[in-house]
């Protein structure tokens, strides 16, 4: 019969557990690290601009050491993109019937600002320098102007789109940005009944 391995001893047990629970917390430093430094960054976008923003000064913001945003991010061009990578997934369209499209739409993005701090922050950092407005341009034209074109006649797809999307911007800005009371207070469904119309009408009322 082989010999039995021992167990191993107290302190051994310890060792072995102290070295599983570091395993397993590395990642989620790293993870909490990374969060903890695009929040700063978008802040310090939003609040000095792009060009004055400064890697150390985004450091401090997040309590780390300039070298480990360099370690993540390489420089300021890819801090600056990570910050500002937005996925609106905006829902398909085309099987949603004509006179609810609206309300998919806003409910949609109500969901989206309210579960993604990237949204709101880069709506901060839009409304204060190019970097960001072309950021935002760029989300938007991108990601939205397929969907409407998709249920629009092409030829009219980027009005309507930059319609839609002054209603969802302009309620955010409104709602998570400038918190203004009334837009604060509303209910989901009372944005949905109040936007809904307007966006829907954008849809497919025939142009001007």
């Amino acid at each position: 019969m082989a010999d039995s391995v021992p167990p191993p001893s107290a302190a051994d047990a310890a060792d072995i557990r102290a070295a599983t629970v570091a395993a397993g917390a590395r990642p989620r430093r790293s993870d909490a690290t990374r969060a903890a430094i695009l929040a700063a960054a978008r802040d310090r976008f939003a609040a000095d601009g792009y060009e004055r923003a400064t890697i150390r000064a985004i450091a401090r913001d997040a309590g780390i050491d300039p070298s480990m945003v360099m370690r993540y991010y390489g420089n300021k061009e890819g801090l600056f993109a990570a910050a500002s990578e937005i996925d609106l997934r905006v829902p398909d369209l085309t099987d949603v019937p004509s006179g609810e499209r609206g309300t998919r739409l806003v409910r949609h993005f109500l969901e989206r600002w309210e579960c993604d701090e990237t949204l709101t922050g880069m709506l901060r950092v839009g409304v204060t320098n190019e970097a960001g407005a072309e950021r935002m341009r760029g989300v938007f034209r991108d990601q939205m102007g397929p969907v409407i074109a998709a249920v629009c006649p092409s030829d009219e797809a980027s009005v309507r789109a930059a319609l839609i999307a002054s209603q969802m911007l302009g309620m955010a800005l409104c709602r998570y940005v400038l918190h203004l009371p009334p837009a604060v207070g509303l209910s989901h469904d009372e944005v949905v009944a109040w936007l809904a119309p307007t966006v829907e009408r954008y849809l497919t009322a025939e142009l001007p």
